[in-house]
């Protein structure tokens, strides 16, 4: 039996014909900015959002520190929700890398407003931090897997402008909402300073995100992510498996919500449950009955070679991926039907 890994989106592995991609890729070296295979891949992934221009990094958590860095100067303070990766899951790198404070925002399942941005905006007062950058995740890991209603960006982004802000995406997962919503990557382009898109999730790569953004900002990231130890050589195997992600896995994206749609209903029915985050992506967050402990709930999945994580106070999370076929698919919705305590 196939063990289903519902643990994260990052599980994914090159599809055969990805792998294939990345083996007939034309590489350089990079850091002096001649592998052009990365080029490629920089120019599609700017193109597309209609940006200037792009960096290829390791991870998720190295562009948006990097977009952090290039924001702001030590002292200075950065506005996100309480959910958000960048302040949550990211070593505590808002600190340790720039210097810089965090103004937490209560919002809907990591998604404020913009009245609460400009609630929160510090007096030009030498006792207060510098506000300086505002950041918005696309979709909230922790906020099961929502999308943010892109006419309240819009009005962040109106905030911003009016009060010398930056803005800065971490989107991650936006594809996800994309799929799912009249927007397009351009739409986007045109409201964020900087763009952080992972391509090793839902999208299947095995390593690597961008950093998008004007020609200033990636010239500056460029320096950062040196300082960062984060230029990667002959990375154009790697690239090549970004371009092969973005020409062919977006659209199937959709599957992975529908299944999690599914998921989400069965759930639903289940007397151990007392809560479940509405469903709009491939993340399903949950909760069961105080009498029942994440453990032994987890330990029942194990049983049936199902993995998935605990992340927070009676919660667990499934997240659905291009790994998981159909097969495996019905096998987990057996599997919790079946579940009783």
């Amino acid at each position: 039996m196939n063990s289903i890994d519902l643990r994260s989106d990052t599980l994914t592995k090159p599809s055969p014909e990805m792998l294939d991609a990345m083996m007939k890729a034309k590489v350089g070296d990079d850091v002096f900015g001649e592998d052009e295979t990365v080029n490629m891949l920089q120019q599609k992934a700017a193109e597309l959002f209609g940006m200037e221009a792009a960096l290829f990094c390791p991870s998720g958590t190295m562009t948006n520190q990097i977009a952090i860095k290039i924001h702001t100067q030590a002292g200075d303070e950065v506005m996100c929700d309480k959910l958000s990766h960048i302040y949550l899951f990211e070593g505590g790198g808002i600190a340790a890398n720039s210097g810089a404070s965090v103004r937490l925002l209560d919002g809907n399942l990591g998604r404020f407003s913009s009245s609460q941005v400009l609630e929160n905006i510090n007096k030009d007062d030498a006792h207060f931090p510098r506000t300086k950058l505002v950041s918005i995740e696309n979709t909230v890991n922790r906020g099961g897997g929502s999308i943010w209603d892109f006419e309240e960006i819009k009005k962040i982004k109106a905030s911003c402008i009016s009060t010398n802000l930056s803005l800065h995406l971490d989107g991650a997962r936006l594809f996800n909402a994309l799929v799912e919503t009249k927007e397009t990557t351009t739409d986007y382009g045109k409201i964020f300073d900087t763009i952080s898109i992972c391509l090793s999730k839902g999208l299947g790569a095995p390593v690597g995100s961008l950093l998008l953004g004007n020609q200033q900002h990636i010239y500056k990231a460029k320096r950062v992510r040196k300082i960062f130890g984060g230029g990667m050589r002959q990375a154009g195997y790697l690239a090549a498996a970004g371009i092969f992600a973005l020409d062919n896995n977006i659209s199937r994206l959709k599957i992975d919500h529908v299944r999690a749609k599914e998921i989400e209903k069965i759930l639903l029915q289940k007397n151990f449950v007392s809560e479940v985050f509405q469903v709009q992506t491939n993340i399903v967050i949950f909760k069961v009955n105080e009498t029942i402990s994440t453990e032994i709930f987890l330990k029942k999945l194990s049983a049936q070679n199902i993995k998935a994580v605990s992340i927070g106070k009676n919660l667990i999370r499934f997240v659905l991926h291009l790994d998981v076929s159909e097969e495996m698919f019905e096998q987990l919705k057996t599997t919790i039907s079946e579940i009783n305590f």
